[in-house]
């Protein structure tokens, strides 16, 4: 029998969208062109927590040197 405690937190378009600050337009846009990982469950797309969170990583633009220090 499966573990309840290993399925990943899944949340919704317009929760991501919120999460990141963008549209929930943007955010189907990102699943039409395949730019963000989600999963399709009937016809429901949900996006697990921690391939978002990896995923915003591999989007970090690396520091040239050149702009502000924080």
């Amino acid at each position: 029998m499966a573990n309840i405690d290993n399925i990943p937190q899944l949340i919704t378009i317009d929760q991501l969208a919120e999460r990141l600050g963008v549209t929930e337009r943007y955010v189907r846009r990102l699943v039409a062109e395949k730019r963000v990982p989600y999963r399709k469950l009937g016809k429901l797309v949900r996006f697990a927590e921690h391939e978002i969170a990896a995923w915003l990583d591999t989007t970090r633009r690396p520091q040239d040197g050149n702009g502000p220090s924080a």
